[in-house]
C-alpha cells in the first residue's frame, strides 16, 4: 500500500477522532464519529462538485440505514448517503458484501419511504429522520434521480454498481473510499476531472476551431443538440457548473421566464434568441467527417463559467414541464486553456466578462477570491491570545480550500512536527469558507438564511459582501474570530441540551435572537482577548435555546421542520419572543 496513503489514513483518523471529541463534549456515543465522518465527505464532495448541498441525518433500524441526504434545489433530485466507518489505519478492505449489505439497507429506507410504509416511534417524531421522510414522500411524483452514496475510510474494490429504476426514477450508485478521498484532496485539480465522451452519443456536436494559435488557449464554437445537454446536465449536474456559483432561480428572473417561453413556444428560435454557453475544458478531442465537418468526440473538465441558467432551465422545462427539445440547439463557446497555472487568471475573468444576465454581481465570480485570499493571509499571521491557565499563543486556522488543513498537518511527516502543528493550529480553532457565512449572517439577524444550508447561505454572504465591498482587516478578523468563538460555544451548549435534533437550526436562532435583542452591543474585543464567553453569556445561549427549540418544532399546521426554519416568516415571530436575558450578563455589552 501506498506510503503516502497510509500516513494519510493516520492523520485522518486522529482528524475525526479529534473533531468528535470537539463536537460531543466527551459522551460516550459510538456513532458520533461515523456523523463526523459524513460530515466530512458531505463537504468534501460539495468542494469536488458531486453534491450541491448536504445534511447529516442519521437512522437505524432493523434492515435499515441512512446517514444524511441532500434536496436539489428544483426538488427533482435526491441524494442518500450511507456510511461505513472502521476508525482502523492502516485502511482495511472493505469487501463487497459489506458494500452490498449497506447498500441494501439504504435502499430498503427508500422503498419503505416511496411506499409510504415508514413508521417512526413516537419519540422520532421531532426528529430530522422525520423531515427527510416527508421530503421523500413530497418529493415521489418530481423526483427524476436518485444518487445513493456509499461512505467508507476503508479500501474497496470499485466494481461497478449498475443503475436501476425504483417505480420509473432512475437510482444510481457512487462509492467513495479513503483512496479517492484522499486522491481527491491532494490533487493539484479542485475536483475530479469530468470526462464526456461523445462518440457514444446517438447526437453529434459540431464545432468550429478558432483560426491562429497563441500558447494560453484553444477555442472552439460548438452546437450542442438540447437533449444532448440535459443528459449531460442529469449525470454531472452541478459539477458542470463548478466555476459558476450561481444557483438556478427557478424561471424567477425574466432571464429564466424568456428562455422558459421560447422553449415552449419557439424552441426552433432558441438558437437565435439566447446567448449560449460559455465553458472552459480542460482538453477537446476532435475528428473530421467525411464530409468535412468538425465534431467533438471527447471533453476533458468541461465546466461551464456562463450559461448555468440557461442549462438548468433547459432541464427544468424538459423533466418537470415536460416540454419537447426536438427542434432546440444551443451554442457554446469552449475555451481550452493550455497552461493550467494561469487558470485562476483566465478562468475567472472569462466568467466575468461573459456573465451580463441577470445583472450578476462581481461576487458570483472566483474574482472574488481575494477576500478568502487576504482572511487566509491573516489566519496564518495572527496570533491569539493565550486562553486563561495556558501560555501558549495559538492562530486560528482559516480552511480557504477543502481537506486544506488535514493536507497541511500531512506534510509534516513525523510525530513531533505534527504535534507542532497542532499545538500551533488547534483543530478547534479550525474554520471553513460555509462556517464563516454562518457566523457572519446569523451576525446579521439572518437564520433563516442560515438554514437554508452550507451552499445557499455562502452564496448570500458572497453577495452581501461584495455589495458592502468589505475588505478584510486585522481588526475585520477579530471580529470574525470572536462570533467565531460564540457560535462554537453555543453548538456545544445546545448539544448538552440533548434536544434531540435540529442542532444547527436552534444554534442560529438562538445568537440571531441574542444578537438582536442586544443590538449587537456583545463585547467582540473582550472575547477576543480572552478566548472564550463569560458564564453569563453561556446561560443567556441556553436559557434562549430552550425558546428557540419550543418555536421551530411547532410548525404551523404540522409542517416540516426544516423547511419551517428555512422561511422568513418563522425567524420573524420568533425575532419577537419576549425572553428575560439577566441582568449580570445584559452588563457586559458595550456602548457605541
Amino acid at each position: 500500500m501506498d506510503k503516502e496513503l497510509i500516513r494519510f489514513a493516520y492523520d485522518f483518523q486522529q482528524y475525526i477522532l479529534t473533531e468528535t471529541e470537539i463536537n460531543n463534549l466527551n459522551d460516550e456515543n459510538i456513532n458520533e464519529k461515523e456523523d463526523r465522518f459524513t460530515e466530512f465527505m458531505i463537504t468534501s464532495l460539495i468542494g469536488d462538485g458531486a453534491l450541491e448541498d448536504g445534511i447529516v441525518c442519521p437512522y437505524q433500524s432493523h434492515g435499515i440505514k441512512i446517514n444524511g441526504y441532500a434536496v436539489s434545489e428544483a426538488n427533482d433530485r435526491l441524494d442518500l448517503f450511507v456510511s461505513h466507518f472502521t476508525g482502523v489505519a492502516p485502511p482495511q478492505t472493505v469487501y463487497k458484501a459489506i458494500v452490498n449489505k449497506e447498500i441494501k439497507r439504504l435502499l430498503n429506507f427508500l422503498r419503505k419511504c416511496l411506499n409510504d410504509v415508514f413508521q417512526l416511534k413516537e419519540e422520532e417524531q421531532n426528529e430530522p429522520i422525520k423531515d427527510l421522510i416527508d421530503y421523500i414522500k413530497g418529493m415521489k411524483k418530481k423526483v427524476r434521480k436518485i444518487n445513493l452514496f456509499f461512505f467508507t475510510d476503508g479500501i474497496i474494490k470499485k466494481d461497478p454498481i449498475e443503475d436501476e429504476y425504483i417505480e420509473d426514477i432512475e437510482v444510481t450508485f457512487n462509492l467513495w473510499d479513503l483512496e479517492r478521498l484522499h486522491r481527491s484532496l491532494t490533487s493539484k485539480e479542485s475536483m475530479e476531472a469530468i470526462e464526456i465522451d461523445f462518440s457514444l452519443e446517438s447526437q453529434v456536436v459540431p464545432c468550429l476551431k478558432m483560426m491562429g494559435s497563441n500558447d494560453d488557449y484553444d477555442s472552439y464554437l460548438a452546437i450542442f443538440p438540447g437533449e444532448l445537454l440535459v443528459k449531460i446536465y442529469d449525470e454531472y449536474g452541478p459539477r458542470l457548473l463548478e466555476r459558476n456559483v450561481r444557483s438556478f432561480l427557478q424561471a424567477k428572473s425574466k432571464a429564466n421566464k424568456g428562455i422558459r417561453d421560447t422553449i415552449k413556444e419557439e424552441p426552433h428560435m432558441f438558437f437565435a434568441y439566447n446567448n449560449g454557453l460559455s465553458a472552459v475544458a480542460q482538453k477537446i478531442e476532435t475528428v473530421k467527417l467525411p464530409n468535412g465537418q468538425l465534431i467533438i468526440t471527447k471533453a476533458i473538465d468541461l465546466q461551464i463559467v456562463n450559461g448555468g441558467q440557461t442549462t438548468a432551465s433547459i432541464h427544468h422545462a424538459y423533466k418537470t414541464e415536460k416540454l419537447t427539445l426536438k427542434q432546440l440547439t444551443v451554442q457554446a463557446k469552449i475555451t481550452v486553456i493550455k497552461n493550467t497555472e494561469k487558470n485562476e487568471v483566465m478562468i475567472p475573468k472569462i466568467s466575468q466578462y461573459a456573465n451580463t444576465q441577470n445583472n450578476i454581481q462581481a461576487a458570483d465570480f472566483l474574482a472574488n477570491d481575494p477576500f478568502h485570499r487576504k482572511l487566509e493571509q491573516l489566519s496564518r499571521t495572527i496570533w491569539a491570545p493565550p486562553k486563561k491557565g495556558n501560555q501558549e499563543q495559538t492562530k486560528w486556522y482559516y480552511e480557504r480550500a477543502r481537506g486544506q488543513y488535514l493536507v497541511d498537518r500531512g506534510k509534516e511527516h513525523t510525530l513531533s512536527f505534527k504535534r507542532k502543528f497542532d499545538n500551533l493550529n488547534p483543530k478547534s480553532q479550525k474554520f471553513t469558507k460555509t462556517d464563516l457565512a454562518k457566523y457572519e449572517n446569523t451576525w446579521e439577524f439572518l437564520p433563516h438564511t442560515v438554514s437554508k444550508g452550507a451552499q445557499k447561505n455562502f452564496g448570500e454572504f458572497t453577495s452581501r459582501i461584495n455589495e458592502e465591498k468589505i475588505e478584510p482587516d486585522s481588526n475585520y478578523y477579530k471580529e470574525i474570530i470572536a462570533r467565531a468563538i460564540i457560535f462554537k460555544t453555543a453548538e456545544k451548549l445546545v448539544h448538552a441540551q440533548k434536544y434531540g435534533g435540529y442542532r444547527a437550526n436552534i444554534v442560529t436562532y438562538t445568537l440571531a435572537w441574542i444578537f438582536k435583542f442586544c443590538d449587537q452591543s456583545i463585547d467582540l474585543k473582550r472575547i477576543w482577548k480572552e478566548q472564550s464567553i463569560s458564564k453569563e453569556f453561556e446561560a443567556a445561549i441556553i436559557n434562549v435555546s430552550h425558546y428557540a427549540y419550543d418555536h421551530i418544532i411547532n410548525v404551523p399546521n404540522g409542517g416540516n421542520v426544516t423547511e419551517w426554519c428555512k422561511k422568513k416568516e418563522c425567524w420573524d415571530t420568533f425575532k419577537n419572543t419576549k425572553i428575560d436575558l439577566s441582568k449580570e450578563f445584559l452588563k457586559q455589552l458595550v456602548s457605541d
